[in-house]
């Protein structure tokens, strides 16, 4: 995979947890920014589809009432 240059600028105190917690994991600070921002941006789909499941939990006797259950609406059975 291609790589780009990304620059940034953070305080000191950044600077330097971020080159510990590199080291501490055997990696360059590079690779330990890369990882945090994959994992960050895959934890934001998980909660994407876990508060969609939470409102459709929420609002399942209003679907259920407006589609029908088993599949209804599938189907087009639902009531309009």
């Amino acid at each position: 995979m291609a790589k780009t240059q990304l620059n940034v600028r953070v305080d000191e105190d950044t600077a330097r947890a971020a080159r510990e917690r590199a080291l501490a994991r055997g990696m360059s600070v590079n690779r330990y920014i890369e990882e945090l921002v994959r994992k960050d941006a895959g934890e934001a789909g998980h909660t994407f589809v876990d508060a969609a499941a939470d409102f459709m939990k929420s609002y399942e006797s209003v679907f259920a009432e407006e589609f029908g259950t088993s599949g209804d609406a599938v189907r087009g059975e639902g009531r309009r």
